[in-house]
């Protein structure tokens, strides 16, 4: 896969989260996928994502920054949200909170296999 089918491969899986169109997702996401070491497989991850949304019911998902060296992208993802109770061990209850996760994944079969991510939680403190 060269490196626009593979930025477009992650575009798509993009809206397919903005969707929440969870039965899709396995044409993105290996069986097999490992999220920051923790192997969770596409079951594990997707309840991870569909979490996620329970939470934040606002949740889209903005690229901010993208970077494509098949077989990995580097990707700056930014949120302006509202979650509805603790995000990351934090009282939100409900405050709009802006903050960018930057996260790497790593293709395989084109699919995500591996996926190491990091949520800037000091700019979430910041605002509350």
């Amino acid at each position: 896969m060269n490196r626009d089918e593979l930025a477009d491969l992650y575009r798509n899986y993009i809206a397919c989260l903005n969707r929440q169109d969870w039965p899709a997702l396995g044409q993105f996401v290996h069986d097999d996928v490992v999220h920051n070491a923790r192997p969770l497989g596409l079951s594990g991850y997707r309840a991870m994502l569909e979490q996620d949304f329970r939470e934040i019911p606002d949740l889209h998902f903005n690229i901010a920054l993208l970077i494509c060296d098949p077989p990995r992208i580097a990707c700056r993802l930014a949120f302006d949200c509202t979650p509805s109770g603790k995000f990351l061990g934090l009282d939100v209850n409900g405050r709009r909170v802006s903050f960018c996760e930057n996260v790497f994944y790593d293709f395989h079969d084109g699919k995500i296999r591996r996926v190491w991510s990091v949520i800037d939680k000091a700019a979430i403190e910041a605002q509350l």
